[in-house]
C-alpha cells in the first residue's frame, strides 16, 4: 500500500472540525492530513480541527490566495506517494478512502474521484439547485467524461500530480483544466461511484452571492475550454436539463460568461505559468 496525504484547503470554514472527524473515522488512515490554511484562518478553529483528529498527524500551513495557490503550494509539501484532495465542506464515511485510492494504487489509474452526496434534504432553492446540479453532473457527465471529476473528492499518483501542476489562470475551472491535461498526457482516471462523501451547502443562502459565484465558474470554465480547444465539443453535448428554475438564470448568464472569458483568455494566455514547487 502507498502511503497517503490528504489536502484539505480551509478559509475560515467551522465544518472544517467535522471533515478531520471524519477522517480520523476512516478505515484506510491517511498517513498524514495537511491542512493549507488562509491567513484569515483562526487558530482556534484550526486548534479544534487537530483535536478531532487525534489519531492522524495533522499539518497546518497558511498559504494567501484562493483554493489554486492552497493546491499549488501543497505540491512542494508532499512526500506521500497517493495524494487526495477533499474539501473542509466535506465529510467522508469510513470506507470512502480505502475505496478511492483503489484505481490508483492498483496501477489501474493515475487519478480517480467519487461523487457528493447532500448532507442533509436541501433548504431554499439556492441549495436544491446546487444539490440537482452536482447529481447531473456525476450522472450524466463523468461517467463518460472522466475531466469532468471535481476536484474536492479526488485521489492522485503523487507524482502525476506533481508532474501537471495547476494553472492560476483558469482559477474556479483548474480541475477541469488539471484532468483534461492529464487525459491528453494519456494519464487514466476512474469514476468510484461508491467513493461518495457528504457535500454540506447550508452556506448557499444568498441569490447574489450565488449568482458570482456561479458566474465565476462559467467564466473560468470557457477559459479552460478554450485554452485546451475544447470549447466546441462543449457547446454540442446534450444532456437533460436541471428540472429547476435557476437554470434559466444560469442559461442567460452564459453568452456573457463566454465573451469574457475570451478577452481574458487573450489577456493571459502567453503569461507564464509557475512550476509546480518540488518537494520540501
Amino acid at each position: 500500500m502507498s502511503r497517503i496525504c490528504v489536502v484539505v484547503p480551509v478559509r475560515d470554514d467551522p465544518r472544517l472540525v467535522a471533515t478531520l472527524a471524519s477522517l480520523n473515522a476512516q478505515t484506510r488512515r491517511p498517513d498524514r492530513v495537511l491542512i493549507v490554511a488562509s491567513p484569515g484562518t483562526p487558530e482556534p478553529l484550526l486548534d479544534r480541527a487537530r483535536a478531532a483528529a487525534p489519531d492522524l498527524a495533522v499539518e497546518v500551513v497558511r498559504v494567501a490566495g484562493g483554493v489554486v495557490a492552497a493546491r499549488q503550494a501543497a505540491l512542494g509539501r508532499l512526500a506521500e506517494e497517493t495524494t487526495v484532495f477533499l474539501d473542509s465542506d466535506e465529510r467522508a464515511p469510513p470506507d470512502w478512502l480505502r475505496d478511492l485510492v483503489v484505481p490508483v494504487e492498483s496501477g489501474r489509474a493515475s487519478f480517480s474521484g467519487g461523487p457528493t452526496r447532500p448532507a442533509r434534504p436541501p433548504v431554499g432553492s439556492i441549495e436544491r439547485y446546487s444539490v440537482l446540479l452536482e447529481a447531473s453532473i456525476y450522472e450524466q457527465l463523468v461517467p463518460s467524461h472522466v475531466a469532468y471529476l471535481p476536484l474536492q473528492n479526488t485521489a492522485w499518483s503523487t507524482r502525476s500530480l506533481r508532474a501537471l501542476g495547476f494553472d492560476p489562470r483558469i482559477a474556479y475551472a483548474e480541475d477541469h483544466d488539471l484532468e483534461t491535461r492529464a487525459v491528453r498526457a494519456g494519464l487514466t482516471g476512474e469514476y468510484v461511484p461508491d467513493a461518495w462523501v457528504v457535500h454540506d451547502k447550508s452556506s448557499e443562502t444568498s441569490v447574489l452571492r450565488w449568482a458570482r459565484k456561479r458566474y465565476r465558474y462559467l467564466v473560468a470554465m470557457a477559459m479552460s475550454l478554450l485554452k485546451n480547444g475544447e470549447l466546441g465539443d462543449r457547446l454540442g453535448e446534450r444532456r437533460r436539463p436541471v428540472q429547476h428554475p435557476l437554470r434559466y438564470v444560469e442559461a442567460a448568464m452564459k453568452p456573457l460568461a463566454l465573451l469574457d472569458a475570451t478577452v481574458r483568455w487573450r489577456r493571459v494566455r502567453n503569461r507564464r505559468i509557475p512550476s509546480a514547487p518540488p518537494p520540501s
